[in-house]
């Protein structure tokens, strides 16, 4: 195989091709480092590449993988990470200049297991500031389908990366739907994990209650074993749930025959929703029924006003956090961050009070219809990615209210594991992101339906036309 041709493999492709030693790690590496030299300054997608340290992992992957110490699929392979995870020695900037000369003395625990894993960190990706609002504080990262688009959050940098080839998969983190916007918008896969089930120490919070740690990857198997490798309870991380990681690619099986599905349909068919996004929406939700699974309408009365719930928590518990920042450093802040950030911290208690009683309703309406479904499916954003314009700050009232991300944020205050997967794309082109939702600690039945769907659909092949 030519070294040029190796990004184009699948994570999980390669992964097989370097245990069967068709491709060594270095030559993975290096072809990764080469489309980064050569195309980066196109989307900004990286704020560090860790060239050195990662031209010494794949050393040391090549070296055990040909003495038979074959850690598994992600032994060898390069992946981008957030810039929001600690890294030893490697610069973290959590998207702010006021990280902008931060070098953890150690790995943050989704790090650490995934170079226990065998993976080869490659570099760390472009984020919005702190991950929590529309603020870009360095070069912005454009998105591979449209250099002019917006490339759908915090978790930017990791879905163009991973849209454009430049690396195998990534890690990103999802707060109120930062890994699954950014992956609809690029075209790829988005996985935010149920809470709780991947370690949050060694992440710079955006809100407590709702961060979580996911892959974004270009297949579900990739996500699958990206996941797999992260997952896991850490003492360090008090809110990790102390269960059995499964082995998620067992459940890949291509067979949904039986399964039940309720289609969202106050969410999916909705003024606010792009006729598009619902007709694509609509045709993939029919293709799981084509596939043997039992589809239904269903509806989650709260689903709506989710956006707006999900923002004044993301804001008030933001605003704890950088509560010292805002004293000190207030005009370093973005101003959409400081804007949000500075209100709510001068919100009534009584505001964030009334917010956890509706949290509590959504949760409840999620996990009844979870119990009549085995999955939930609806749009993961209402459009596609729109023009970034002059100002690619972001400060429209429907920021502030939450409503650009309304509809990942019902898995989000639930708890939820939920997946972005491309269903297609607009008459202009763009992809339109399918999101499928399930029960707490059940992402094996989330991937099963998204590669079932993912393996009889043509989406998954299209590249970007600016990679």
């Amino acid at each position: 195989m030519e070294r040029a041709d190796i990004p184009f493999l699948s994570a999980t492709q390669l992964s097989q091709a370097i245990r069967d030693r068709d491709v060594s790690p270095i030559e993975a590496l290096e072809s990764y480092l080469d489309r980064i030299d050569d195309l980066d300054h196109r989307f900004n997608a990286y704020l560090t590449v860790c060239r050195k340290d990662a031209l010494a992992a794949a050393q040391e992957a090549e070296r055990e993988i040909a003495s038979g110490r074959y850690r598994g699929p992600m032994h060898g392979i390069p992946v981008a990470v957030k810039d929001q995870m600690w890294t030893k020695g490697v610069r973290t900037t959590g998207g702010s200049t006021f990280f902008a000369d931060f070098f953890p003395e150690e790995d943050s625990t989704p790090i650490a297991n995934l170079k226990a894993a065998g993976g080869i960190l490659l570099g760390k990706t472009n984020l919005t500031e702190f991950a929590i609002g529309g603020a870009q504080r360095f070069a912005f990262g454009r998105n591979p389908w449209d250099l002019d688009r917006f490339t759908g959050g915090s978790s930017m940098g990791s879905a163009s990366a991973t849209a454009a080839f430049l690396c195998a998969t990534s890690l990103g983190e999802d707060t109120g739907g930062s890994i699954r916007r950014p992956a609809a918008w690029c075209g790829v896969v988005g996985l935010r994990p149920s809470w709780g089930r991947v370690s949050r120490y060694g992440l710079m919070p955006g809100s407590w209650s709702m961060d979580q740690v996911g892959p974004i990857s270009r297949t579900v198997s990739d996500a699958a074993i990206t996941l797999g490798a992260i997952a896991g309870h850490d003492p360090r991380d008090p809110y990790t749930w102390d269960v059995p990681v499964p082995d998620y690619t067992a459940a890949l099986t291509g067979n949904i025959e039986g399964m039940r599905v309720g289609l969202v349909a106050n969410l999916t068919r909705w003024d606010q929703v792009d006729p598009e996004v619902t007709a694509a929406v609509q045709k993939a939700s029919e293709t799981l029924g084509q596939l043997g699974a039992t589809v239904e309408e269903h509806s989650l009365p709260l689903g709506r006003d989710t956006g707006t719930m999900a923002q004044v928590l993301i804001n008030t518990e933001a605003s704890v956090y950088h509560r010292e920042r805002l004293r000190t450093g207030l005009q370093q802040f973005g101003r959409s961050n400081r804007t949000g950030l500075l209100t709510a911290g001068v919100m009534p208690a009584q505001a964030y009070y009334k917010v956890q009683k509706l949290r509590t309703l959504v949760r409840q309406q999620v996990l009844e219809a979870l119990d009549k479904y085995d999955v939930l499916v609806m749009p993961t954003a209402k459009t596609a990615a729109p023009l970034v314009g002059d100002d690619p700050v972001i400060t429209s009232k429907e920021m502030a209210a939450g409503q650009t991300l309304v509809l990942t944020r019902p898995f989000n205050l639930a708890g939820c594991p939920a997946l972005s997967i491309n269903c297609g794309f607009t008459g202009s082109g763009l992809p339109i992101g399918f999101q499928i939702g399930g029960r707490p600690f059940d992402e094996e039945t989330v991937l099963r339906v998204a590669h079932a769907y993912e393996q009889a659909t043509p989406w998954h092949t299209m590249r970007p036309p600016t990679a």
